[in-house]
C-alpha cells in the first residue's frame, strides 16, 4: 500500500474529530460554568429584611458573595455591602446559622488546559492543513500545485468507436494509435515510434471530445482527462508544478492517454502579452513543452488535445515529436449525417416513414451535436403531442426550429405589420426563384421565429465546400430582395427597419468578395484584410492592408456590388410584380408555405393543400386549397388591396 494513502475509514475518522471537538466545547462551556448552584439572586437590603422576618435558615458569607437557604428550602444568594460589621449581630439575634466561606482555590489542570487550548487549536488547524498538502491529486485545501487530471472510468455509459460516425478518417487515425497501444510490437518491429501526441482540430460540436471517449473506451489503458483552463491559477508556477504533477501521474501509470480539452487556453503564442500580464501562462506552456518532448523521454505517454483555435496556437506547441499529428474533424458531409442520425436514432422509437436520408439532405452545415440536438427536440415535440413514436412530422417541426427558432405565435402584430412582412418575405422567395444561381426555397414563413419576425430558408441541393461568383451575386440580390419589395409596395417612407440583417450580410459577403476572394475587377486578386482571433477562419476581427486611397476604393468597390444587387432585385421584383402579390397574400393566409408549395403557387396559381387543422392543439382554423378569405382563389391579377 502506498504511504501517502490514507488507511482505515474516513466516516470513522471524521466521526473521532467531530466527537473530539465537541467534547472540548463541553469541557469549555463546564469550566465557565462550574460553580455550584447559588439559587435566587436577591438585593442585599431585602436579604436583611428576610433574616429578620426570620425565614432565613442558614449562610454562607464570603468575600465576595453570601449564599444561603430559607427556611422552606431555596436557595438564594446576594452581594454585601463591604465592612458590615452589623450583619454577625443580626444573624445571631434571628437564629440563622451562619459560617464563613473559604475562597474557591484555582484548579491548576484546568488553569493550564484554558490557557493551552488557543495553542492546541492552532497546531491542530496547522496539522489538519499539513495533512490536505500530503494528499494526492490535488484535492487537498493547500493542494494548488496537484494535477486536477482525472482518471476516466466508464463501467457505465461507455463509448466506442462504435458510437463515432460521420468522421472515418478522423476516427482512423485514432483507431492507429489505439492499435498501437494494444499491439506495440506489430508497428515497432518496422521501426516505427508509438506517436507522442495527436491535435484534434474542428468547429464546434464536430464530435472531438466524443472521439476522445472513444478513445478511452477502445484503448483499455489509463486515460486521463483535463482542460486547458485547469492549469492557469493566478499564481505564478501553479500551473507548471501541475503540468509536472500530471506527467508524473502519467509515468507510473504508463502506457496511458492524456487527453487535454481546449489546449488553447494554456498553448496560445508566447510574447504577445504586454509586461508580465502572461507570465502564469507562458510557464505553464513551456513546462508543458519540456514535459512533451524534452531531455526526459516519456515512454508510453500519449497526449491527445483538442481545440476548435488551431492559429492561435504556439508553433512549438505544433511540430512533430510534441503533436505527431494533426486530426482534422470536419463538419460531416450527406453520407456521414446519415450515419449520424441513424447512430442517434437508435434510442428513439421511430415511426415508419422516417428517413434518415431525406432529413440529411436537408440539413448541409449540421454538426455531430446540431444532429443530436435535431433528434432530441424532435423526440420533445412527440412527447408533447403525446404520441408513441417519433415520425417525419417531428423531425421536419424540430429541423425548422433548429434553423430558424421557436414560433412565437404569442407576439402580437398588427395587421400592417404582417402585410409589410408578408411582401418581404415574398421579395426574398420571388427573387430567389429568378436567380439561378441561389439555393432552392426550403420554407417561407411570416410567424415570428427567434429574433426575426419573418424568414425565407433557403437549402443547398448538395453539399458545397466553395462559392462561385454567379451565386455569391445571386446571394445578394436575394438579400436586397425584402427592402425592394417594400420600396415597390409600400413607397420610400414607409420602408421599415426589417431589412437590417440582411443589409448586414449583403455588406459582409461583398467586403469578402473584395478585400479576401479578389472578386473585384479594379482592385484585382490581391488580399487587403486578414482575419485575426476567429476559430478555422470564421469570427474575429479583421485588419486592413492598404493605402488610405485603396481604401476609399474598396468602399466603391463594396458600395457597387450591393447597389447592383440592389438593381437586379428591382427589375426583378417590378418584372414580377403580379406573382409578389400572389405570394405575400398566399403567406397571409396560410402563415407557412414549403419550397414545393411557392413553385406550384407560381406556376399554378393555387395551392391544392390537404385540410388539416395546424398546430398540435387541433384549433386553429381549417385551410384547405389556396382561397383566401374573400372566398376567391388566387389569381395573378391580385392585388395588395385585395388581402
Amino acid at each position: 500500500m502506498n504511504d501517502d494513502q490514507p488507511t482505515g475509514n474516513p466516516w470513522i475518522k471524521s466521526l473521532l474529530v467531530w466527537g473530539g471537538i465537541f467534547l472540548a466545547l463541553l469541557m469549555v462551556v463546564s469550566m465557565f460554568g462550574a460553580r455550584t448552584d447559588v439559587g435566587t439572586a436577591v438585593r442585599y437590603s431585602d436579604f436583611r429584611t428576610k433574616v429578620a422576618e426570620g425565614t432565613v435558615s442558614e449562610v454562607q458569607i464570603g468575600e465576595d458573595r453570601i449564599v444561603g437557604k430559607y427556611k422552606n428550602g431555596d436557595s438564594f444568594s446576594t452581594i454585601p455591602i463591604p465592612n458590615d460589621t452589623t450583619l454577625p449581630t443580626l444573624l445571631q439575634d434571628n437564629g440563622v446559622k451562619y459560617a464563613g466561606k473559604a475562597p474557591e482555590e484555582p484548579n491548576l489542570l484546568l488553569y493550564i488546559l484554558v490557557q493551552a487550548l488557543p495553542f492546541m487549536l492552532i497546531l491542530g488547524v496547522a496539522f489538519f492543513a499539513l495533512r490536505q498538502v500530503q494528499k494526492g491529486g490535488g484535492s487537498g485545501a493547500m493542494g494548488f500545485g496537484k494535477s486536477k487530471a482525472k482518471m476516466l472510468t466508464e463501467r457505465q455509459g461507455r463509448v466506442t468507436f462504435n458510437d463515432v460516425a460521420g468522421i472515418d478518417e478522423a476516427r482512423e487515425e485514432l483507431e492507429e494509435i489505439v492499435e498501437f497501444l494494444r499491439d506495440p510490437q506489430r508497428f515497432s518491429k518496422l521501426g516505427g515510434q508509438i506517436p507522442k501526441g495527436a491535435l484534434l482540430v474542428g468547429s464546434p460540436g464536430t464530435g472531438k471530445t466524443l472521439l476522445a471517449r472513444a478513445i478511452a473506451g477502445e484503448a483499455g489503458v489509463p486515460f486521463f482527462t483535463i482542460s486547458g483552463s485547469d492549469f492557469v491559477e493566478m499564481f505564478v508556477g501553479v500551473g507548471a508544478s501541475r503540468v509536472r504533477d500530471m506527467f508524473d501521474q502519467a509515468k507510473k501509470n504508463a502506457p496511458c492517454i492524456v487527453f487535454i480539452d481546449e489546449i488553447d487556453a494554456v498553448g496560445r503564442h508566447r510574447g504577445h502579452g504586454l509586461g508580465n500580464s502572461n507570465d502564469e501562462r507562458e510557464q505553464t506552456l513551456n513546462q508543458l513543452l519540456v514535459e512533451m518532448d524534452g531531455f526526459e523521454a516519456n515512454e508510453g505517454i500519449i497526449i491527445i488535445a483538442a481545440t476548435n483555435r488551431p492559429d492561435v496556437l504556439d508553433p512549438a506547441l505544433l511540430r512533430p515529436g510534441r503533436f505527431d499529428r494533426q486530426v482534422v474533424v470536419p463538419i460531416p458531409d450527406i453520407e456521414g449525417r446519415e450515419k449520424i442520425l441513424s447512430v442517434h436514432m437508435k434510442k428513439v422509437p421511430l415511426a415508419p416513414d422516417v428517413n434518415p436520408r431525406v432529413i440529411a439532405r436537408g440539413t448541409p452545415g449540421f454538426s455531430g451535436a446540431d444532429l443530436a440536438n435535431l433528434v432530441n427536440e424532435a423526440a420533445l415535440l412527440a412527447a408533447r403531442r403525446n404520441k408513441r413514436l417519433v415520425a417525419m412530422q417531428e423531425f421536419e417541426d424540430a429541423k425548422d426550429k433548429v434553423m430558424m427558432g421557436a414560433e412565437r405565435r404569442s407576439m402580437v402584430m398588427t395587421e400592417e405589420e404582417k402585410k409589410m412582412t408578408a411582401y418581404h418575405e415574398a421579395g426574398h422567395a420571388i427573387v430567389s426563384v429568378n436567380e439561378d444561381a441561389s439555393d432552392p426555397i426550403h420554407k417561407a414563413t411570416i410567424i415570428p421565429r427567434g429574433r426575426a419576425l419573418g424568414m425565407v430558408m433557403r437549402l443547398p441541393e448538395r453539399d458545397s465546400y466553395s462559392y462561385h461568383r454567379d451565386k455569391m451575386h445571386a446571394n445578394l440580390s436575394v438579400s436586397m430582395g425584402g427592402r425592394v419589395a417594400e420600396e415597390i409596395i409600400f413607397g420610400y417612407d414607409k420602408v421599415s427597419s426589417g431589412a437590417s440583417s440582411d443589409i448586414q450580410y449583403a455588406t459582409g459577403l461583398a467586403r469578402n468578395m473584395v478585400t479576401k476572394w479578389g472578386m473585384s475587377d479594379k482592385l484585382g486578386p490581391l488580399q487587403y484584410e486578414e482575419q485575426q482571433e476567429g476559430y478555422l477562419g470564421m469570427g474575429g476581427s479583421a485588419r486592413l492592408f492598404a493605402s488610405d486611397e485603396t481604401n476609399k476604393l474598396i468602399d466603391t468597390e463594396i458600395r457597387g456590388l450591393v447597389d447592383g444587387a440592389h438593381a437586379r432585385a428591382t427589375d426583378i421584383l417590378k418584372t414580377n410584380e403580379d406573382k409578389l402579390h400572389l405570394l405575400a397574400n398566399a403567406l397571409l393566409e396560410f402563415e407557412t408555405l414549403t419550397g414545393d408549395e411557392i413553385k406550384e403557387l407560381l406556376d399554378n396559381g393555387r395551392i391544392d393543400r390537404p385540410e388539416t387543422p395546424r398546430g398540435p392543439n387541433k384549433t386553429a382554423p381549417v385551410r384547405g386549397s389556396a382561397v383566401p378569405k374573400s372566398g376567391k382563389r388566387y389569381s395573378g391579377d391580385a392585388s395588395p388591396q385585395g388581402v
